[in-house]
């Protein structure tokens, strides 16, 4: 490193850095409410302390709605688009993108630590939003400020991306996009564990409908029960998993076993205790392959529901129903020869003394809108495992923070010039 990054990174401030995340993590963000717009305010006021131009502007979701990309679990009437830009723009130009959304905290009893609070403890910063991704924003935000009180003046441009419902569709990504921030280059800022991914798998929210009939329990073989008829529903479609995985050859998701899985996580049936289920509704989340046309995916799902049920009497002629909902995580891929991928490696290295890993991401982000909707190359890099996010004590660890935000500190420099 040349005395000018070292420079830069002496200027990094960790405390600050904490104290502005522990701002932040203070607000219960959760997707739709008001401090979902309240966050991106304190978001933009910090970019603007920091000395960056910032674009402030209300979603309009009308609008947003139009766009084939557009998906989201929550319904929102108002939200915040907050994009911070600095630098001179007659060279490269850079986005950082993060979002400010978060995931409720669930029982509180189960937590050890404030969710509400940044709370540094074991080496770790814990609270919701901590790693997921308030962390990794912060940490965008910090690289900045260091760079400008090192007194640096970029060539090109750096744009800070603050954004809202990413955990339910990318709103607030999409919106940025619509507005004419896009870039040469950007990185998304979600929990890696210090991995640079070039490569996203796709997500699609599912709703599965079973029919049944309903009968009194005492007579119950007189009805046909929706709870039993999931059964072997559920089981192809966890054959149609494991063979869908197992056809898998990318090397970038080389460590997972199942990369692109099939979760139900919610499973609701029948209306009353000594009556036979007349409906089982469940809903999940369905793993796309990197490259995978979404369509073709679909079909493939139907297909597997169709062929299960055309099995049983029942379901042959009262066929389950699938609905696409929520979240529609399109995958995503930039060439791991593509420049970004190269500087994002090489600063890591230099402010870690090891070599850079690179890994495939197994769940859904922004990174797809970026790519697919704004054509911009992008990576994720970000401190902490996505594994203890959306949980009790959620948490980032402190060194992940430090080793990013120098890490982002270097590439900005070293991509936009000066």
């Amino acid at each position: 490193m040349n005395t000018l990054e070292r420079r830069v990174l002496d200027a990094i401030s960790i405390p600050a850095m904490l104290e502005f995340l522990d701002q932040i993590v203070a607000i219960p963000s959760l997707d739709g409410s008001p401090e979902e717009f309240a966050v991106q305010e304190r978001v933009a006021a910090e970019l603007r302390a920091i000395g960056m131009d910032v674009d402030q502007w209300p979603i309009d979701f009308a609008e947003l709605q139009q766009h084939p990309a557009f998906c989201w679990e929550v319904e929102r009437t108002q939200g915040l688009g907050v994009v911070g830009t600095w630098g001179t723009g007659s060279g490269p130009s850079l986005i950082l993108n993060g979002h400010t959304d978060v995931v409720p905290a669930g029982d509180l009893a189960r937590w050890q630590y404030d969710p509400w609070r940044a709370t540094v403890a074991n080496g770790n910063v814990y609270g919701r939003g901590a790693l997921d991704m308030k962390g990794g924003l912060a940490c965008g935000i910090y690289a900045i400020k260091a760079l400008r009180d090192a007194g640096v003046q970029l060539r090109g441009r750096v744009l800070l991306q603050s954004v809202i419902g990413e955990e339910d569709g990318g709103c607030g990504t999409l919106a940025s996009i619509m507005r004419g921030h896009t870039a040469d280059a950007a990185i998304i800022m979600e929990p890696t564990e210090l991995r640079i991914a070039p490569a996203q798998a796709g997500a699609l929210n599912f709703r599965l409908t079973i029919p049944g009939a309903s009968a009194h329990g005492c007579v119950r073989e007189e009805g046909v029960s929706a709870i039993e008829k999931f059964f072997p529903i559920y089981q192809a479609l966890i054959d149609f998993e494991r063979e869908r995985n197992s056809m898998s050859s990318d090397p970038l998701f080389a460590r997972y076993r199942l990369p692109y899985g099939i979760c139900i996580g919610r499973v609701e049936a029948g209306n009353w205790a000594s009556t036979v289920a007349e409906t089982l509704n469940c809903e999940g989340r369905y793993g796309v392959a990197v490259g995978e046309d979404l369509g073709a995916a679909r079909r493939a799902f139907v297909d597997c529901v169709a062929q299960a049920a055309h099995a049983d009497p029942w379901l042959r002629d009262h066929p389950p129903i699938v609905t696409w909902w929520g979240g529609q995580f399109a995958p995503a891929r930039t060439p791991t020869d593509h420049p970004l991928v190269g500087l994002v490696a090489q600063a890591f290295s230099d402010v870690n003394g090891t070599p850079a890993l690179l890994e495939g991401m197994t769940y859904g982000a922004d990174m797809r809108l970026l790519v697919n909707d704004g054509h911009v190359p992008t990576v994720m890099f970000g401190p902490g495992d996505v594994r203890n996010a959306h949980r009790p004590d959620e948490f980032v660890p402190l060194p992940d923070l430090i080793a990013v935000t120098r890490s982002l500190a270097l590439t900005v420099l070293r991509f936009c010039g000066v």
